[in-house]
């Protein structure tokens, strides 16, 4: 591993709500950002959006449910470029009750949510110990510290990196690496239903508002960290 020549953040997960948010929010700042989802004709809407203004970034599309896929992703960001924050934002859900999830659903969520985290952090993790710095930010859920019914498996995927990301933080800290953990309450993103977003907009977060909070985390100076940050509407959660 060399030493690479641009420094950037790469967002999993940037085809739409916090993701999309956050690509705009830090291209603002003028880092470079690296957006990867499974929808490809997203992030290149998203490229030619800020285009339009003048600014760039690089698209690497990905299904971070793919360890191999992961791997392949990486290897071709710091082919060219450092990660400094990689944000993991990737993510889906199924709003049903345990005895109707099917097997796939369950490996859909368990392997999007929670492995395809483990699995970005695995292959970026040695470059950030290299470089001595880097921050790790994952945008986990209210669900992983609440109960929520219709929600078992997303909550399980939700817990689960809370606790891996938590054991983390720990073996890291020796390398100035920054683990940071986001735990939104309900967003107003396509992760609802069209329905749910109708009748409770006005109840939930913008994803737009969460993007900036994802800059001042990233960018806070000095020795201090924010370990972890939990951000609810003010009228608290939807059920």
């Amino acid at each position: 591993m060399t030493k690479q020549t641009q420094s950037g953040i790469w967002i999993t997960g940037a085809s739409s709500g916090i993701g999309r948010a956050a690509a705009i929010e830090f291209a603002k700042t003028g880092a470079g950002v690296f957006v990867s989802s499974r929808r490809e004709a997203e992030l290149e809407r998203l490229r030619a959006e800020l285009n339009r203004k003048k600014i760039a970034i690089g698209i690497f599309p990905c299904n971070v449910a793919s360890s191999s896929n992961v791997a392949r992703t990486v290897k071709k960001i710091i082919a060219g470029h450092q990660i400094d924050c990689l944000i993991n934002n990737a993510g889906i859900t199924s709003f049903k009750k345990a005895e109707a999830n099917s097997i796939t659903e369950i490996n859909d969520v368990i392997n999007t949510n929670l492995l395809g985290a483990i699995y970005t952090i695995k292959y970026v993790l040695p470059y950030m110990i290299e470089q001595g710095s880097g921050a790790i930010i994952n945008i986990l859920s209210v669900a992983a510290k609440k109960i929520f019914t219709n929600s078992s498996v997303y909550a399980a995927s939700k817990s689960g990196l809370l606790a891996y990301t938590n054991s983390l933080r720990e073996e890291v800290r020796r390398y100035n690496i920054r683990i940071i953990n986001v735990v939104p309450g309900a967003i107003e993103t396509p992760i609802w239903a069209e329905a749910v977003r109708i009748e409770n907009a006005g109840r939930m977060m913008r994803a737009e508002d969460i993007g900036k909070l994802l800059v001042r985390l990233y960018l806070q100076k000095g020795n201090m960290v924010t370990e972890e940050i939990v951000v609810k509407p003010i009228t608290g959660d939807l059920i």
